[in-house]
């Protein structure tokens, strides 16, 4: 008969190998990207009121 015993260590490496040769490649911690830059609010502006031009009713000088 064959003799069949659960070995746990053996799966568990080569499992976790291509995890160990990647963070050997790419070292340690894993390299991800930075997150992005906050952007500054926009400023409210404030709407500047024309103002009317009156023409001078009278004689011309």
């Amino acid at each position: 008969m064959l003799k069949r015993q659960l070995n746990w260590k053996r799966p568990l490496f080569f499992l976790l190998l291509p995890v160990f040769l990647i963070m050997i490649f790419l070292g340690f911690p894993m390299p991800v990207a930075p997150p992005p830059a906050t952007k500054p609010a926009q400023e409210i502006s404030v709407t500047v009121k024309k103002k009317k031009v009156r023409l001078r009713s009278g004689s011309p000088d």
